[in-house]
């Protein structure tokens, strides 16, 4: 059995609307308002921690030089679907 990982509590303010979705779906899942916060959160900070790498490595590519000019990429894509630009 895998061990728990440890936690500590936050206090988050919402609105009573937010608080009642976030029930009525914790509700429907058969899950804790607590675990479905949770969840969010983790989904949240994976999606921007992402977000942000791509950025970076867009930004580095930048630097070096590893670019492509958007009127070459514009023009690749409608060839590709017959669209005159």
């Amino acid at each position: 059995m895998p061990a728990a990982k440890s936690s500590e509590p936050i206090t988050v303010r919402t609105s009573k609307e937010t608080i009642a979705r976030i029930d009525a779906l914790a509700a429907s899942m058969d899950r804790s308002r607590n675990y479905l916060v949770g969840q969010a959160l983790e989904e949240y900070l994976e999606r921007n921690a992402w977000q942000i790498e791509r950025i970076e490595a867009g930004l580095a590519d930048l630097r070096a030089g590893r670019v492509i000019p958007a009127e070459d990429v514009f023009s690749e894509i409608g060839e590709k679907h017959g669209w005159k630009l």
